[in-house]
This record gives structure tokens, sequence and C-alpha cells, in this order.
């Protein structure tokens, strides 16, 4: 079966190398364009290491394009980590369809930022769903599901990297296998609890301390390691990571710093503390929260806020 895969980042890599090591025939692989000054993409390095055929376009509604897709003659496409817009043409073209890898037990949490939305909201589990891409926002077929537990102190880092990142790679590996034996189900999506979340960037990403503490706890979670949640502290926007749920009561005003030290900074919320042990300025990378508060003289008493 001639497969084709497009993707990018270390999860299409590895989707490429296991396909390969089960003596998987991929005839082309598909990654964007290379960055200016950057280093190349995992997958273009793995699959020029294999010898396979890398192409890159800027964009996938070109006839040219999609006449060249079509002349690999793919029984299967695999959609391996892909945020460019795809036409529906394509999962049509290849003889046996294509697949698609979404990290969230479809149709919950549709869209790019599923893993973040689902730490966001509190939810107890979460997964991974290969579907048939029919050209909606993650509306195809379901062919498989993968649970997993959401922990009370995972991170949307966490999951993905400890959990669901290895896990559709397994998923994948499995679907072709199905596939070529022609038992992959397509299961129809039900549209009850079906849910579409916008990206996890910073319009969604600040801090309301007039919410719960477990609400806080659950932004900063899902938003670590990106965006990083964000509140403002003289004027300059604090990104927390790192962070732990005390279930302390406090009296003083959610946002107040309550106590420094070595392990960091605890902030005040509504029913609870936070705290935190790293943070990211508004400069420069992540730093010890601890480190942070001796330079710039953080001091007990003191208020984060939602705007500057």
């Amino acid at each position: 079966m001639r497969i084709l895969v497009i993707g990018q980042a270390p999860f299409g890599a590895k989707v490429l190398e296991s396909l390969l090591e089960k003596g998987e025939d991929v005839v082309a692989v598909y990654t964007p364009p290379d960055r200016p000054g950057g280093r190349l993409d995992p997958l273009k390095e793995a699959a020029i290491a294999k010898g396979i055929p890398v192409f890159q376009p800027t964009t996938y509604k070109d006839d040219q394009v999609f006449a060249e897709y079509q002349n690999h003659d793919p029984d299967l496409t695999i959609l391996a980590f892909v945020t460019d817009i795809i036409p529906e043409s394509y999962f049509k073209a290849p003889s046996r369809g294509a697949i698609c890898y979404h990290p969230s037990l479809l149709p919950l949490h549709r869209g790019s930022s599923a893993i973040n939305w689902a730490v966001i909201e509190g939810d107890s589990k979460t997964g991974l769903t290969i579907f048939w891409p029919d050209g909606g926002i993650d509306t195809g077929p379901i062919l498989l599901q993968k649970e997993v537990e959401i922990g009370p102190d995972d991170t949307t880092g966490s999951l993905y990297f400890n959990h669901l990142f290895p896990m559709g790679v397994d998923a994948i590996v499995e679907s072709v296998a199905l596939i070529k034996e022609g038992k992959a189900p397509e299961i129809p999506q039900p549209e009850e609890g079906a849910s579409y979340e916008p990206p996890c960037d910073d319009r969604v990403a600040t801090i309301d301390w007039g919410k719960s503490v477990q609400d806080i706890y659950n932004l900063i979670r899902g938003c670590d390691p990106q965006p990083g949640a964000y509140s403002y502290w003289q004027g300059e926007k604090i990104r927390f990571y790192g962070a732990k749920l005390l279930l302390e009561s406090t009296e003083e005003a959610p946002g107040t710093v309550i106590r420094v030290d070595p392990d960091g900074f605890q902030v005040a919320a509504d029913g609870g503390i936070i705290s935190v042990s790293k943070i990211r300025p508004e400069t420069g990378g992540k730093v010890d929260a601890a480190a942070f508060a001796s330079e710039k003289g953080l001091k007990i008493g003191e208020r984060f806020g939602e705007t500057k």
C-alpha cells in the first residue's frame, strides 16, 4: 500500500519512522515550507535521511500542487499533525482515502487547541481519535479512539508528551494495519456533545482573579507550556508555569502575593492559593519564580491584575 504522509514536527517524524519500521511503503512526505534561518522540520529531516521525496507547498489550493500530489498515486494519505488547510479533494484522491490524528475524544474539543481546552475545562479524561477527514473541522467518521485520564496536576505538555504523542503514533500504525486488513470502521460522529473551541492564545489566556482557584489553576495548567496563562504586575505581562493548587484558606484579596520563598511565590485566589514555581516575563525565557521575585522585588501584599 502506497502511503503519503502530510505532517510536521517530532510527531510527524515519529509517525514516519514507525511506519517504516513496520515495512510500510511511504512514497512521499509533505511538510510546511522551511522557516528563514530556522532548523529543518524534524519530519523533513527524517524523510531526507530515508531517501523519501519531500514537498513543501505554500498552499494546497494550487492546481499544480494537487496534480503533483495525485502523481504520487497514494493508496492512503496520513495527516500527522497538520496545521494547514487541506482541501477535501486530497482526501478523496487516494484509493483508500485519508486518516487524521486528533488529540481529543471527538466530537468533543474539535479545533486546534483540543488538549488545552480539555485541561482548562476541568475534564477528567481525554484521549485521541483517528478519523477519516471529510473537509469539515474534525468532523469525519471515527476509525478508532483511545482514552487517558487527566491527572489533577497534568498540564497540556505532560498530557501530550507523556501520553497523547506516543499513543497517537501507535494508533496511526494500528489504523494502517486495520485498513490493510479491510477491518477499519467508519463510525459517524454524533452531534450530541460536540464542541469546538477557538485557538488557545492570549485572547483566552489572561487570568481572571474573580474566578475560583480551581478555574484559575485549570487555566494555568491548560496554557502550559503554550501560550502561558498570564497576569500583570507593575504593568508587565507575567506568565505562570509549574503551578500547584493549595486548598488553604486565606483572607487576602484574590491576586495578592501572600508568600515568597525559595520554591517561588504564592498568590491568593477564591477558595485557595496558587503556588507558582516558574514565570516568563515579557522579555526573555522562563525563570524560577523565586529568582524573579528576588531580582525584581516582588513583595508580599502586592497584587497581580488582569490589565496593565
